[in-house]
Order: structure tokens, then C-alpha cells, then sequence
């Protein structure tokens, strides 16, 4: 089998170029790993832009946790409009309510302020106070890409029977799995149906250390493997 995505994490040019060599297929561009991934610079897209041929997808979180009330809703509206016309091709955002549901009004306002761009849900899918009932309020929602999730906020590890649950109920097109994500699941996951891979700290020594286009390339076997 080939033809899975393989989307690695980028937080600037040097990521992006690494991954593109080892044969990724997309970035995820984030500022600030120490809080999980935050909103990058519009400069720090530009730049990959001007030197990566791969699409970027582009965070908007402007800070660690899965709430947004009104004021934060309007800057990450500026930021993507900013962000767009420095080459984003798409977004990666989504919103939780204090009770831990999926917060549809701060969702849906993302997605009509990023629209028509593709967008993917992310792991705030992972962590709802219940998340069956999230994933049902997500699958669908317009333009959506992919839900970057791990079937639990552990990682894949705990989380192969949701995303086998998932799949069985025809969403296998649906999911970006990532989280925690090793090698020995790939298998299963390719069994399942999944066919869309997000990577991290898998392909570099550190959040200090560059990404490692062999580690990347690594993957991509993996991935690809019938």
C-alpha cells in the first residue's frame, strides 16, 4: 500500500526543509512546543514558503489549553488572515467549553473566518469530558481535513480501540493520527483503514534539535508499507 500522508511538525524553515527531504507530505507549523503548539509567526510561514514546496498547515492557539472566549476568537481572526497571505494552506484549531464539550460557536467562527481553507480538528478531541460525544459534534463540520487525535489523551497507544471504533464506523478518512504516535502501531492502524500520519518528537532527538530528514524518511517506509 502506499499513498498515506505522512504530516510532520515544523517550527521553522530548517523543519521544514528536513522534512520535505525525508518525504513528508505536509506540515503542521507551530510556535511553542512547551505548551503544545501555539499560533507561529505570519514571518515564520513566509519563510518556510519561500523555501518548502510542502502545504502548511498552520496553528491558531494563542495559548496552552482548549478555551477561547470572544477577545482570543478575534485575534486568532487576525491571525489568520495574516497568516494566509503569508502561504498557509490550511488550519489546525478547535475549541473546548469550560464543561469539556466541543465548543461549536468558537469552532464554527474559525472555520467561517478561515474559510474557504481546509482545517484540521486537534487533539482538544482527545481530552473532552466526553469523547464520543466529541467526535460526534466534529466529523461534520464543513471543510473539514482531518481530526489530529490519538483516541485518548494518553496517546495512540491507549487510544488503538477508539480509533478501531472510529474506522469501523466508516470515519477512517477522517483521521490524522497522532499523539504519542510510535512505530509498532502503524500496523494496526493501516489495518484499521487510517491512512494519515502526524509526527513530532519521533522525528528529531529533542523540541531543542532540528528534525532529522532520515528519522522522517524513516516514516515514510513505515507508512507506506503494505
Amino acid at each position: 500500500m502506499t499513498g498515506s500522508l505522512l504530516e510532520v511538525i515544523a517550527l521553522n524553515v530548517r523543519d521544514a526543509v528536513a522534512a520535505e527531504r525525508g518525504g513528508a507530505d505536509r506540515l503542521e507549523v507551530v510556535a511553542d512546543m512547551a505548551a503544545d503548539g501555539l499560533t507561529p509567526a505570519p514571518e515564520t510561514v513566509a519563510a518556510i514558503a519561500a523555501e518548502c514546496a510542502l502545504p502548511q498547515m498552520v496553528m491558531l492557539r494563542g495559548e496552552a489549553g482548549f478555551t477561547a472566549d470572544p477577545e482570543a476568537l478575534d485575534r486568532l481572526r487576525n491571525d489568520a488572515k495574516a497568516l494566509s497571505q503569508a502561504g498557509a494552506a490550511g488550519f489546525v484549531f478547535g475549541f473546548l467549553d469550560a464543561d469539556g464539550a466541543v465548543d461549536l460557536t468558537a469552532t464554527e467562527a474559525m472555520i467561517h473566518a478561515v474559510s474557504p481553507l481546509p482545517w484540521t480538528f486537534h487533539r482538544a478531541v482527545d481530552y473532552a469530558a466526553d469523547t464520543s460525544a466529541s467526535w460526534r459534534a466534529v466529523r461534520l463540520l464543513p471543510n473539514l481535513a482531518t481530526v489530529l487525535t490519538s483516541g485518548s489523551p494518553s496517546g495512540v497507544g491507549d487510544g488503538l480501540p477508539v480509533l478501531k471504533a472510529r474506522c469501523e464506523a466508516g470515519d477512517a478518512g477522517l483521521i490524522l493520527a497522532g499523539g504519542g504516535l510510535k512505530p509498532p502501531h502503524v500496523r494496526a492502524l493501516l489495518d484499521y483503514g487510517i491512512r494519515a500520519f502526524h509526527v513530532g518528537s519521533a522525528v528529531r532527538t529533542s523540541w531543542t534539535e532540528p528534525v532529522d530528514p532520515s528519522l522522517v524518511a524513516r516514516w515514510r517506509s513505515l507508512v507506506d508499507r503494505d
